[in-house]
């Protein structure tokens, strides 16, 4: 399969694997708790991801807000995580442009949307 390029290109090969993965699930259904490869749960989608990466990290999105490094709205990266909510309850992959992919709820398909149209912004992590 040929992966789709993310707009920009990410800091290091593994998180570019990791945004090139998660942008293929484009369009694959949300299932809670899901890890693919047929669904998606928000975390689940930035676990297999980085799992495709060689990279782990937890697999909820609590647990994902404690991994690796905070990292400053401003500074975002392709690959870095971005959750919502006090207490965090959903993550997204940044992929450049103030863009990100995730997996949002029921009936919502995998898919990219800016990140300012997500309410609740909490923080971002970069794990790789």
């Amino acid at each position: 399969p040929v992966a789709v390029a993310a707009p920009v290109a990410a800091p290091n090969a593994a998180a570019q694997t990791a945004v090139d993965t998660a942008l293929a699930q484009q369009g694959k259904r949300y299932q809670w708790g899901g890890t693919g490869p047929n669904g998606y749960d928000c975390s689940g989608l930035t676990f297999s991801a980085y799992k495709a990466a060689g990279v782990a990290i937890p697999r909820t999105s609590r647990a994902q807000s404690t991994a690796g490094v905070a990292v400053a709205k401003a500074n975002l990266q392709p690959g870095d995580l971005i959750f919502f909510y006090n207490p965090v309850g959903h993550v997204g992959m940044y992929i450049g442009n103030g863009q990100m992919v995730h997996s949002s709820t029921y009936g919502q398909p995998v898919k990219v949307v800016p990140v300012d149209s997500m309410k609740g912004y909490n923080t971002a992590r970069r794990v790789v």
